[in-house]
């Protein structure tokens, strides 16, 4: 998480967001100028959590924050943020989106690298906390 820190140039805080249950999102991830934040929906699967937290590290990675949704219809969710904010975020709602898969896949080699690696901790929580 620090080298995707440090090549996004912000900080990542990374935290459970209640109001992700029911919706088609399992994940979001919003940008300001200072902080990276990736929000995930309460889960009894360690598994399931560390899938979605990377995914959203994944679309950091890819640069997807470049995705164009209405400014206008971002406030509307997300009051505090500016729409230029959450613009990107809205955007990554559908599994069948190039952008959608191409974060599931980084997600996955990202899982992989974390357990088959001798420099970092063998688990996900070593990793991320």
């Amino acid at each position: 998480m620090t080298r995707v820190a440090k090549y996004r140039g912000r900080k990542i805080v990374i935290n459970e967001m209640a109001e992700l249950i029911g919706s088609k999102a399992c994940g979001l991830w919003l940008s300001t100028d200072e902080t990276e934040f990736v929000f995930h929906a309460p889960t009894k699967s360690a598994l399931h959590r560390q899938q979605c937290i990377l995914h959203e590290l994944a679309h950091m990675v890819l640069r997807h924050d470049e995705t164009v949704v209405s400014v206008e219809y971002a406030p509307t969710l997300f009051p505090d943020l500016s729409g230029e904010r959450v613009r990107s975020a809205l955007a990554r709602s559908d599994f069948l989106r190039e952008e959608e898969i191409t974060a599931e896949l980084l997600a996955d080699l990202f899982a992989k690298a974390i357990h088959d690696s001798s420099q970092e901790p063998q688990n996900f929580e070593g990793v991320f906390g």
